[in-house]
């Protein structure tokens, strides 16, 4: 990564300030290198917005690095999901201090003695990103071909399989996408009140058995067999994309796409602050496109979360268009609720009385030692089916397998009430 020298500029308010454009400063140079880094970090800075970078960055001057973060955001973030990953791109790549032991961290195979913190949003896709070339030449080219027993340990699959989403670096969320297109989705078939001809039927179909004996004038008149119709039940998701959800929204959004790609009558809300229909959105071939589309249209992307008040509003407005035919409601948020919980309790009930299943999947079940402490997960949790973690693709899997059968008795929500039964 080239940075400034000496020579080239002067410090201000913690960081290296270059020389102004028309000298020989390496300010372009720069800018030009941190682009490619967030273009390998996931995001999609094109050669217009590099341009609209470097002349904002001539026009303004560097007066500061809060102005300098400023200018590079509002140019190259085009996405509300996109704003962690380009925070951890900026303080590693233009910090003057501490930069050699910021990389030594990220790069050295000996883990730190100490307490181990927790991984920042984007932090693992921009290390990926900022040292893959110098990965690739540090290798040795001719290795000797060693062999190793693997049988007593576990497969690569198998770990990557429960690695949680928000630790995924860029190439790994880009292999779950995948690997979530592969998903069997769920066979799941309810009878109708409607009726179809089968050979297999036992009632009587008059109308059909008439209709055959007119093709032979009435001299020959066999029975026809009739049986219930089946269908896959409407699936309706309501996914929260607030702030503390913001590192699973997106793969969510994937698997999303493609339940609603490969299966009927499927209909998706997003809510945080408000409630926002992206049915129709998601319905796009591609799925990049469909996920922008729903970007576009969410005004409460990655703030704050009023879940009560949004449950009040799917109740009111959207619940008899949806919720008929034996519908399956999938409810995504972590139950993190700000406002009074005795209206949280009250429309979940409603919308639990109102579908044929309800189930809760909730990002915070990836901790071994979850307890139901927090209000409004207390208020949510009886009148809820099942209660699932969606955090890694052997979750989704276990989603789906549920969904195609009966539900699952090791996700009972009253186990996690304990003794008390009632929300405190």
């Amino acid at each position: 990564m080239e940075t400034f020298g000496p020579h080239q500029g002067s410090r201000r308010d913690g960081i290296v300030v270059p020389p102004p454009a028309q000298g020989d400063g390496r300010l372009a140079d720069n800018i030009v290198h941190f682009a490619r880094v967030l273009r390998k970090a996931g995001l999609k800075p094109g050669p217009g917005a590099l341009i609209d970078a470097i002349a904002a960055i001539d026009a303004i001057g560097i007066g500061s690095r809060v102005e300098f973060h400023a200018a590079l955001s509002a140019i190259f973030v085009k996405r509300h999901e996109d704003q962690p990953v380009f925070d951890e791109a900026f303080s590693i790549f233009w910090r003057s201090r501490d930069l050699v032991g910021k990389m030594i961290a990220l790069m050295s195979p000996v883990a730190a003695i100490g307490e181990r913190q927790k991984p920042k949003a984007g932090g693992a896709r921009v290390s990926d990103a900022l040292f893959a070339d110098k990965s690739r030449e540090s290798k040795p080219r001719d290795e000797p071909d060693v062999e190793i027993d693997a049988r007593l340990t576990v497969s690569g699959q198998e770990v990557f399989r429960r690695l949680d989403f928000g630790q995924m670096t860029a190439s790994e969320l880009k292999e779950a996408r995948r690997a979530i297109e592969r998903l069997a989705m769920p066979l799941d078939l309810v009878q109708t009140r409607r009726y179809r001809l089968s050979p297999r039927g036992r009632i009587i179909d008059p109308r059909a058995t008439m209709r055959q004996s007119l093709r032979t004038g009435g001299d020959l008149m066999l029975p026809k067999f009739r049986e219930r119709r089946q269908q896959p039940p409407p699936l309706v998701i309501l996914a929260d994309i607030s702030g503390s959800m913001s590192q699973y929204t997106r793969i969510f959004l994937h698997f999303l796409h493609v339940l609603t790609e490969r299966r009927r009558r499927v209909h998706t809300f997003l809510f945080g602050t408000r409630l926002t229909n992206v049915t129709r959105q998601l319905r796009h071939r591609d799925p990049d496109e469909a996920i922008a589309q729903c970007t576009d249209a969410v005004a409460d992307w990655s703030g704050g979360t009023r879940i009560g008040e949004t449950l009040k509003l799917f109740n009111r407005h959207w619940a008899r268009r949806v919720l008929g035919q034996g519908a399956v409601v999938l409810l995504i948020t972590d139950g993190l609720e700000r406002d009074e919980v005795e209206l949280l309790s009250r429309e979940t009930d409603r919308l639990h009385r109102s579908c044929r299943r309800l189930v809760w999947l909730n990002p915070l079940l990836r901790f071994a030692g979850f307890e139901a402490r927090a209000r409004g997960v207390r208020a949510m949790l009886p009148h809820v089916d099942e209660l699932r973690s969606v955090h890694n693709l052997e979750a989704l899997s276990d989603l789906v397998q549920s969904l195609s059968g009966a539900p699952d008795r090791d996700c009972d929500p009253k186990r996690y009430l304990g003794p008390e039964r009632s929300p405190s």
